[in-house]
């Protein structure tokens, strides 16, 4: 991940991240939820007999506020440089107050760790203190002191279902909650009460951040949102009061506070102003599924229904109604090392799986065949494909949930590491669809991985709330014959709406639609950084392939806030023919396009969007350039 930016009144300079460093994974806390009796034999051991392993802590407000920050700090201090480790954590915390103005406690948030509220709903829960993401410092100065200081790298993380009352931190980061993240770490259901920045402003710099994720999220602070450096971010059905500034893509949808459309409003450098697209309402969306305790203290796991045409916070009069409670007795509890079989007897019993924090190794699929099936992984548990194998297939079912979960490619090409439905089937339901939230797809990165697409989507009416399907462009077996991958995510369903839609990086069309009626609320995008020439990378007579394409027999598509970038690291002259690749008709449109070049000299787009649009070259003395189509939508 490598970005440049430009950022309202801060004067960015342009640098590479360095090589990434590593803590090792050391870690002896252990919290458990339940009693440690061993597992019952196949086919089903019962959840209550299964713990959800020491790598979940969970915390009680009776505790001392010293021993709660013992045990974060342990955490982070494992967790906070370990970008490809195996350690994946959960800290959840049962409902109460923890810490106090005069005593805060201070959360801060590194790779695989999750942060729960275990309320039912966000009140019920409160920090005071900061839950935090800072800078990656990745070089010491020649004064001793930390420099290179980025968050373009600060994935895999989240916070959930809980409020924060920011109080406490001293100097530059008194008073104010930092959650300077880039992609795969959503916030969601999070009432953040006081100054909140999505930058972290106060350490060396050059302080870049590529975000990312919010949802069902309140802001009450007084000050806007601080944006800074952060160069395109989705909020989504949430309370804000106001947005600070805009890099390249700023995108809202059911946003109350938001800022008004401002994309096509221009600078002198022909960049827009204020790079926003609101949508005053989200045409289709339903909620993460979360882990609750009840009154009598027992898990429960709730899923909430779909909504058409919201706005605001679900949380905003009380627990949300219109879901399902699932007790957690009916759950399977899978940990590190349980094999598929006794997964998928599980599935095929109609029980849902809790995958507990840890990476598995899938050497067959796991079959999600029964309706309302949820599949909701803890700390960003991890789906690693053996032997070719597809890790998972959802059949042609309603209902179903995955969230929560990273699934990696392995070093045997698989065709597909999630299908939702099957080919030419008819599954989908308008009333109770299938959701995928936080899912995130790796092609390389923690080692070699090949597959040929990460997610295929089949079914109708399926909702893509935030999704990351990213070739790795760094970390272990990164290379173009190495990581291999064409296609990120291929949409065949009707009617399938996307929210929070990353795709990077992947070697031919990286997202293909070739279903009627999508509608998809921002969605980012680089091109592959590697491609060793121009013939290496070109199809029937146009050069590299399109970020975006959208088959020529659809007739009605829509789309708002996209953006693709180009970075070329193998020392090759690469074109693309375009960004975006649409049928010329009335019934699609794209609002609010970008496209932007990331280093001189090598790596330009010719077009955003077919042939329409400049080229990618940044005026004389600048180090990046971009282009926009200004106009509203295209087609005019």
């Amino acid at each position: 991940m490598h970005r440049t930016l430009r950022a309202t009144a801060h004067p960015w300079t342009t640098r590479p991240p360095e090589p990434r460093r590593h803590l090792p994974a050391l870690l002896g806390l252990s919290v458990l939820l339940a009693a440690c009796a061993p597992p019952a034999p196949v086919p089903e051991p019962q959840p209550e007999n299964r713990s959800l392993g020491e790598n979940v802590k969970v915390f009680d407000p009776s505790m001392p506020t010293s021993e709660i920050q013992a045990a974060v700090d342990a955490v982070k201090t494992q967790q906070v440089n370990a970008e490809f480790g195996g350690g994946r954590y959960a800290l959840m915390f049962k409902p109460g107050t923890y810490g106090t103005p005069d005593k805060p406690l201070f959360i801060d948030v590194g790779y695989y760790t999750e942060v729960i509220g275990l309320g039912r709903t966000p009140g019920d829960v409160v920090i005071n203190g900061h839950v935090n993401v800072y800078n990656r410092c990745l070089d010491t100065g020649t004064d001793g002191q930390p420099s290179n200081c980025i968050a373009l790298n600060n994935f895999w993380r989240s916070a959930s279902n809980l409020t924060v009352k920011v109080a406490g931190g001293e100097g530059c980061q008194a008073a104010t909650n930092f959650w300077a993240v880039s992609q795969a770490a959503p916030m969601r259901r999070v009432h953040v009460d006081g100054k909140f920045s999505l930058m972290d402003y106060c350490s060396a710099g050059p302080q870049f951040a590529s975000g990312g994720y919010i949802a069902d999220s309140l802001f009450s602070g007084t000050d806007a949102v601080i944006n800074g450096s952060q160069q395109q971010f989705i909020v989504r059905n949430s309370e804000i009061p106001g947005w600070s500034n805009g890099v390249w893509n700023q995108v809202f949808s059911g946003v109350k506070g938001a800022p008004a459309t401002s994309f096509a409003t221009l600078d002198g450098d022909g960049k827009p102003a204020n790079p926003y697209t609101t949508l005053p309402i989200t045409p289709m969306s339903r909620e993460k599924p979360y882990l609750y305790l009840d009154a009598a203290g027992e898990y429960q796991v709730f899923v909430p229904g779909v909504k058409t045409n919201s706005s605001g916070v679900s949380w905003a009069s009380g627990p949300e109604s219109g879901g399902k409670t699932l007790p957690l007795s009916g759950f399977f509890i899978a940990r590190p090392g349980d094999q598929v079989s006794i997964l998928n007897a599980a599935l095929g019993a109609g029980r849902s799986v809790l995958f507990t924090p840890g990476v598995y190794d899938i050497d067959q699929t796991l079959l999600v065949n029964k309706p309302g099936t949820v599949l909701l992984g803890l700390g960003l548990a991890t789906l690693t494909a053996q032997g070719g194998a597809v890790p998972v297939k959802v059949g042609d079912v309603s209902g179903v949930s995955v969230a929560g979960l990273t699934i990696d490619a392995g070093a045997t090409n698989s065709p597909v590491l999630l299908q939702v439905g099957t080919p030419g089937g008819a599954g989908g339901s308008a009333s109770d669809p299938v959701a995928l939230h936080d899912v995130f797809f790796r092609i390389g990165g923690p080692g070699v991985g090949k597959a040929t697409t990460s997610l295929i989507v089949n079914s109708n009416h399926t909702i893509l709330d935030h999704i990351w399907a990213w070739r790795a462009d760094h970390g272990q077996g990164v290379g173009w014959t190495v990581n291999t991958a064409d296609h990120g995510v291929i949409v065949n369903g009707d009617d399938v709406t996307a929210t929070g839609l990353f795709v990077e990086h992947y070697q031919k069309d990286q997202l293909i639609w070739n279903g009627e009626r999508g509608q998809v609320v921002l969605f980012q995008n680089e091109m592959p950084y590697d491609a060793p020439s121009q013939a290496a990378w070109q199809h029937d007579g146009i050069l590299g392939y399109a970020a975006y394409k959208v088959d020529d027999a659809v007739t009605t598509h829509q789309a708002w806030g996209l953006g693709s970038y180009i970075f070329i690291n193998s020392g090759a002259d690469i074109h693309a023919t375009h960004a975006f690749e649409v049928p010329v008709r009335a019934g699609v449109r794209l609002n609010s396009l970008l496209t932007v070049q990331l280093n001189v000299g090598l790596g330009v787009i010719d077009h955003v969007v077919n042939m329409t649009g400049p080229a990618t070259i940044p005026p004389a003395g600048q180090t990046e350039g971009s282009t926009v189509i200004s106009l509203k939508q295209f087609p005019e």
